[in-house]
């Protein structure tokens, strides 16, 4: 039985083809970036005195602790991980709001402007300047992250400047 359907055309199988193969790739370059990411905070926490803990770098949504830990303020090792601690919190309280409908957009929001604050303090904690600092965190956003990756896989064994 012939049966022709005005609405499909061979138009769609190619653009079906196209969205999967956009998609594989677009995946493929998630797991690098998560990847390169995960070796970043991994060798600055060995690096930096955080040997103990470094392996949480690997782990997906926990991993962020690895951040608040390279970026947190205090005078000895404890406090570190406090503030590290109380700061992780935090972000999974904005985490878990932020599947709330409306008020989920200001914890999302709350969530990115809190990667940029750390992902800062990380830059400054590496460069030592204020001003190298916010550059280089502009840099990473305007080339989606790829600053931030080649700068950090170059920094990562050294320790922090400040």
């Amino acid at each position: 039985m012939n049966y022709y359907d005005p609405y499909y055309s061979d138009y769609d199988a190619v653009f079906g083809g196209f969205m999967v193969v956009f998609f594989l790739i677009f995946f493929v370059f998630l797991i690098i970036g998560y990847i390169v990411n995960a070796l970043i905070y991994f060798m600055a926490s060995k690096t930096n005195g955080f040997s103990d803990i470094a392996y949480i770098a690997w782990i997906p949504i926990i991993n962020i602790y690895s951040l608040f830990l390279l970026t947190a303020n205090g005078d000895d090792d404890v406090t570190i991980r406090a503030a590290a601690k109380k700061t992780t919190l935090i972000y999974a309280g904005l985490f878990i709001v932020s599947f709330v409908p409306v008020v989920g957009i200001i914890a999302s929001l709350a969530m990115f402007c809190y990667w940029i604050y750390y992902t800062y303090r990380l830059l400054y904690r590496w460069t030592g300047e204020t001003g190298k600092a916010v550059l280089y965190m502009i840099l990473s956003l305007i080339t989606c992250g790829l600053f931030f990756a080649i700068y950090g896989l170059m920094r990562m064994k050294r320790p922090f400047i400040v």
